[in-house]
């Protein structure tokens, strides 16, 4: 197989091209689309939507889904502003506590579908409204003005006046991931329970230590997401993470994860976040109704899962035809 043939076959080649088309159809159409403001706003987005897909993915590599992903990123938010309005904790601390609550979550989640064996759609969706009460019971459904500076600072800073600095910390958790995915054991335990858990066991591979630590991982990205747009907004709002559920199963299933598991990738889930920003950017150019978002979203979902499944169909029938 030829070096073009491999680059044929990945993950990202595809959502590549399409982002390609997109930007140069997007810019013939807009000739400001590429301006630096544009940019920077793109990026923004971007930064704070890849978070939020990686949460997602995690639990997409096991085979399972997360459906409160949003309101860990929201409790996270709202706890992070809120030790910084209310006890006047130091932004990195406030920041580190977050990230703890964040993994707690995501830890309980794990804790209790490995030890109850209860769909993962079902436990999430419990802790869903848990943790959205706790939110609201904190709030009472008041925003957290008290931002500090420095946190202002930072969510409103760039790098050479375009690179926002809060693409800087997703940075890093995309590289982290792919190396846990790709290069540690653990990451290669995840994707062994999400391709087939019961092979994984007889290899050794303990499950239920395998499902927490995803888990915990996906609520430690997603309170990493909240705090990112309590700095990106300026305010601790109670309604960070309502929207984010379609967001998170749209940029790692347009990015070619199989949702029975054993299958992600981290390129390609970010090309898929640009996609979707993309789309949100070009409605806004054109002064389309960006309620039209969702419907485009969905639809996208619905095309990317029908590819999937057929790359899914040609692979069983190559195995069995070996």
């Amino acid at each position: 197989m030829t070096p073009f043939s491999r680059i044929l076959r990945t993950d990202w080649f595809g959502p590549l091209i399409i982002v390609i088309l997109a930007v140069v159809v997007i810019r013939a159409f807009s000739p400001q689309f590429l301006s630096p403001l544009n940019i920077q706003v793109l990026l923004l987005a971007i930064a704070v939507n890849a978070l939020i897909a990686y949460a997602q993915m995690m639990i997409i590599a096991i085979g399972q889904m997360n459906l409160s992903v949003g309101a860990i990123g929201g409790l996270a938010a709202i706890s992070f502003a809120g030790m910084m309005e209310v006890w006047g904790i130091p932004a990195p601390l406030a920041a580190a506590l977050a990230l703890l609550i964040g993994l707690l979550c995501g830890f309980v989640n794990g804790v209790m579908i490995a030890v109850t064996g209860i769909s993962a759609f079902v436990i999430t969706l419990a802790t869903l409204a848990i943790y959205k009460g706790i939110n609201l019971g904190i709030t009472e459904a008041q925003p957290f003005y008290g931002i500090p500076a420095n946190v202002k600072a930072f969510g409103n800073g760039s790098l050479f006046n375009l690179i926002p600095l809060i693409a800087l910390p997703t940075l890093v958790a995309a590289v982290g991931l792919w190396f846990l995915l790709f290069r540690l054991p653990a990451g290669r335990f995840i994707l062994a329970v999400g391709g087939n858990e019961h092979a994984a066991q007889l290899s050794g591979i303990k499950v239920g230590r395998t499902i927490t630590l995803a888990h915990a991982i996906s609520g430690f990205l997603a309170a990493g997401a909240g705090i990112l747009v309590v700095a990106r907004v300026q305010v601790g709002q109670p309604s960070i993470g309502d929207d984010w559920l379609i967001l998170s199963f749209a940029a790692p299933v347009i990015g070619g994860a199989i949702l029975t598991g054993g299958h992600v990738s981290v390129a390609a889930t970010t090309l898929g976040v640009v996609i979707v920003a993309l789309i949100t950017q070009a409605l806004v150019l054109f002064n389309i109704d960006p309620f039209l978002v969702q419907v485009v979203m969905g639809g996208l979902i619905l095309v990317a899962v029908g590819i999937n499944r057929l790359r899914e169909t040609r692979m069983q029938a190559l195995k069995r035809s070996v």
